[in-house]
């Protein structure tokens, strides 16, 4: 089946992916559809807790400091372009969701509420019921999306970019039914999200497979910055997936860390990465799984946290108590696809915008609370240089590691990513790998890569992570007759792509590090590391 050509196809359905489709469907009146693999509310964005991070009152809070605290948190490694219209123009577009019908909490006032999180000087986070921030954010766009967009594609998974002529045209997808189309499009906007279930413990839904990402990297498409992976700290160490989290806002709040002599033994409003790092190094030296956060000492928690209370209901838990069994959770990934600072990336007519994208923001390491924000702020870039003729990628925000050449500040050039085993077709396309098998070929690589290329990285672990990544795409056909073989080949190329990425940087900065180099390196290393591997076979469209 072959639908009719779309001014912009939408991937994803998530806060990036929404507002996209909104604004360009509602403002610029484009033929607009959406595509996602699973149903419209079903994205990352619903999981996301704390809130948005902007500067929206006038008080002592201004946009240079949430720049400060961003490019702090990152490591030496944010653009400080991208992270300026991030901060400038936050604000704008949280109005605007507001102005959709998002209702965030205020205060008797009326005036929106602000909770400080970890890395932020001040309190500038806003948030919607206590801590169901995105899942109020998603409703709103999702019931803009259902009264604008021309076409929804749902329960249809991406296969791989259509690229003709050297720019991207559309997709091929494998439909609810099990076959093939193409869908068309002047343009294509990967909003498809991050890769949270590369490893076993995770925050991130069972869609987060990083499909984006694994079809740019077939097609050539210029990716960077992924071995940047933030653990969040506090996940509640509990069997579901995935974990609950236990929102930074509680630390926010006053909640403490313990470990398991009931010492505390960080300053819990650190950045993520410090926090995550303590806690790891802590329960190895202690020989434990979990440590504790401690939350008894908060007022009103039903009250303030009412989704989170219900979570620990539900695990039969009561904050006002007991200690929070917590442990470190894969949470977001820091880079991915490139792009200027309207989204663009090195394909023409494909485009990036939220967690998929690398646009320089978040650096080494994302500060709290900027992801939703980075996701509304891009994919409004995006809809308006689409709508004004762009056509290719300019050399600004983290484009500039790729177009710049030499001349470049900071790039690790010279080092593309040689995997033709994990991009070679594994079998005949035509046999199916039994579902039990699948599942089990993707707890293993989970496991295999939490235990590899986790919080803490060796070389030597790192060769081997890659090696499991390698073997788990050769026991898949390619292309996959099934979303989840789909799925776990999508994985699998991510996670030889993120390891081999980790071992080239031979140093200790932000989300990523290294025990055999525990460092920081500005001089080899404060470098943006560039993955453009060659187009493969497997992913000719």
């Amino acid at each position: 089946m072959t639908t009719e050509p779309l001014d912009l196809l939408v991937l994803g359905s998530g806060v990036a992916g929404l507002s996209a489709a909104v604004r360009a469907a509602e403002i610029h009146g484009m033929r607009v559809g959406v595509l996602t693999k699973g149903e419209l509310h079903q994205a990352t964005t619903r999981w996301a807790q704390g809130g948005v991070a902007a500067v929206l009152h006038d008080d002592p809070d201004s946009t240079d400091l949430h720049l400060a605290d961003t490019l702090a948190a990152g490591a030496g490694l944010c653009d400080a372009d991208a992270v300026r219209v991030l901060v400038d123009e936050g604000p704008g577009r949280v109005h605007e969701l507001i102005a959709l019908g998002a209702m965030f909490d205020r205060d008797e006032h009326g005036r929106l509420e602000l909770a400080r999180e970890g890395g932020h000087s001040l309190p500038r986070v806003v948030h919607a019921g206590g801590a169901a921030t995105g899942a109020e954010i998603e409703r709103a766009l999702v019931d803009a999306v259902h009264r604008t967009a021309a076409v929804l594609h749902e329960n249809t998974f991406a296969l791989e970019l259509l690229v003709d002529g050297g720019r991207c045209v559309g997709i091929e997808a494998l439909g609810p039914d099990g076959g093939r189309y193409q869908v068309r499009a002047s343009n294509v906007l990967l909003a498809t999200g991050g890769a949270g279930q590369l490893f076993a413990v995770t925050t991130n839904p069972l869609e987060a497979t990083g499909d984006g990402i694994a079809m740019a990297l077939r097609a050539g498409v210029a990716v960077a910055d992924i071995e940047f992976v933030q653990f969040h700290p506090t996940a509640l160490h509990h069997p579901s997936m995935p974990r609950p989290l236990l929102s930074e806002a509680l630390r926010g709040h006053g909640a403490v860390l313990r470990d398991a002599n009931g010492e505390r033994f960080v300053d819990e409003l650190l950045p993520r990465d410090e926090v995550s790092r303590a806690e790891t190094t802590r329960m190895l030296e202690q020989g434990v799984d979990h440590l504790w956060l401690d939350a008894t000492g908060l007022e009103d928690f039903e009250l303030r946290f009412p989704t989170i209370a219900a979570d620990l209901r539900a695990a039969g838990l009561d904050p006002a108590r007991d200690w929070l069994p917590i442990a470190p959770a894969a949470h977001y990934l820091c880079g991915g696809v490139v792009t200027d600072l309207d989204g663009a990336s090195s394909l023409g007519g494909l485009w990036a915008a939220g967690e998929v994208a690398c646009s320089g923001v978040h650096g080494a390491n994302r500060l709290a609370s900027n992801s939703l924000l980075e996701g509304m702020v891009f994919a409004f870039r995006v809809v308006e240089a689409i709508e004004r003729g762009k056509l290719e990628a300019e050399a600004t925000g983290a484009m500039r590691a790729v177009l710049d050449g030499d001349g470049a500040p900071g790039v690790i050039r010279g080092r593309p990513v040689d995997e033709p085993s994990v991009d070679a077709a594994g079998g005949d396309a035509t046999e199916l790998i039994e579902p039990a098998g699948v599942a089990r070929l993707r707890d293993r690589l989970q496991r295999r890569m939490t235990e590899l290329a986790g919080v803490i990285r060796t070389g030597s672990s790192l060769q081997a992570a890659m090696k499991e990544a390698t073997a788990a795409a050769a026991a898949v056909p390619w292309p996959a007759g099934s979303p989840a073989a789909a799925e776990l080949r999508n994985l699998a190329r991510l996670a030889h792509a993120m390891s081999f990425a980790a071992m080239v940087r031979e140093e200790s900065r932000g989300a990523h590090t290294r025990q055999d180099f525990p460092d920081r390196d500005d001089q080899r290393f404060r470098s943006r590391l560039v993955l453009r591997p060659p187009v493969s076979q497997a992913g000719a469209a």
